[in-house]
């Protein structure tokens, strides 16, 4: 098995847009030809577009993009730009008078770092489609819906830490499994190999790490209000051939990955969601894809803290930790 890139998948273009000043963005896959979709919604808190229509029993077969965005649930703007982006292009499932472009989409809440009043909207969704394979952009970091992601705020963000976009695919025997994350949850990341925090929760003299499970356990018996606000979005890609009920068990198994870089994961105040996009070209068992799926999100959300950068008085694991 060997690493290679995420966006050498064939049938898949990723895109950024953000306002790095006011710390929010989104980000787009892109299937121009349509790709087979399936959603695990885990968190509590969830806030998500065309997920029902992805249901096995339902209509549409294929989907045409997923956008990830920051904005809470005004994000949800940024699809729309997406949709008639496509629309132009001739994209999307056709009704006679028109193409109607199927358009996915899951939020994170970034209101509380940068500036509140600007939120990902149709225009930015559409930079992003314009942004797609641009490789100027960087694919990894605070970028696109990364560009406001915080970790291990149960403090409140005096004590949080900066995180962002990660990526990390794998190859085997022509099966290519890939993971795409925007990285925002209540506690802290790990490294899945060696289980070393990277990031998450600063001790009070903020130049090493406290455990955010360990705090929540003190915290709870005082009825102290836990901090919310948080919501990590996940896409498998993969050019295996499922059917929506598969891809939907792929997005589930790779749930895994969340809860092994990720303490807590699923929180009442998290909205985890996963898409799984499959463009169908090699066979393969599906709970191969599925672990495989596990562990490219579990390295992708490490590499979401490990590449993100600093953002004003938030330190990014690079600062505090050096590499």
């Amino acid at each position: 098995m060997k690493e290679i890139q995420l966006t050498g998948i064939d049938g898949i273009l990723i895109g950024h847009a953000h306002n790095s000043e006011a710390a929010t963005g989104c980000t787009v896959v892109l299937c121009p030809e349509g790709a087979v979709a399936g959603v695990a919604v885990r968190g509590g808190a969830p806030g998500t577009r065309e997920t029902d229509l992805l249901k096995p029993e339902n209509l549409v077969e294929k989907i045409h993009a997923v956008v990830l965005a920051g904005g809470s649930a005004f994000g949800l703007a940024a699809a729309c730009g997406v949709a008639d982006w496509l629309e132009k292009k001739g994209t999307g499932f056709d009704v006679g008078v028109t193409k109607v472009p199927i358009v996915c989409s899951a939020v994170l809440f970034d209101l509380w770092i940068g500036d509140f009043a600007v939120r990902p909207d149709a225009a930015m969704g559409a930079a992003a489609c314009e942004n797609a394979g641009n490789r100027d952009i960087p694919l990894e970091g605070c970028v696109g819906a990364g560009a406001g992601a915080t970790v291990g705020k149960l403090m409140g963000l005096d004590r949080a830490m900066k995180t962002g976009v990660g990526a990390f695919c794998v190859e085997e025997k022509g099966l290519m499994v890939g993971a795409l994350v925007a990285v925002n949850c209540l506690g802290d990341v790990l490294n899945p190999d060696t289980g070393k925090k990277v990031a998450g929760l600063l001790a009070a003299d903020k130049k090493s790490l406290a455990d955010t499970q360990e705090q929540m356990l003190e915290l709870y018996a005082g009825g102290s209000d836990l901090f919310a606000g948080n919501t990590t979005l996940g896409v498998i890609i993969t050019n295996a051939i499922l059917t929506k009920a598969q891809a939907k068990k792929v997005s589930s198994m790779a749930h895994n990955g969340f809860a092994r870089a990720m303490r807590p994961a699923h929180t009442m105040y998290d909205g985890d969601t996963i898409f799984t996009l499959a463009t169908g070209q090699v066979k393969a068992d599906v709970s191969v894809i599925g672990m495989l799926a596990a562990d490219t999100m579990a390295k992708a959300v490490c590499r979401a803290a490990t590449q993100a950068c600093s953002w004003k008085d938030i330190p990014a694991s690079s600062k505090l930790f050096g590499g």
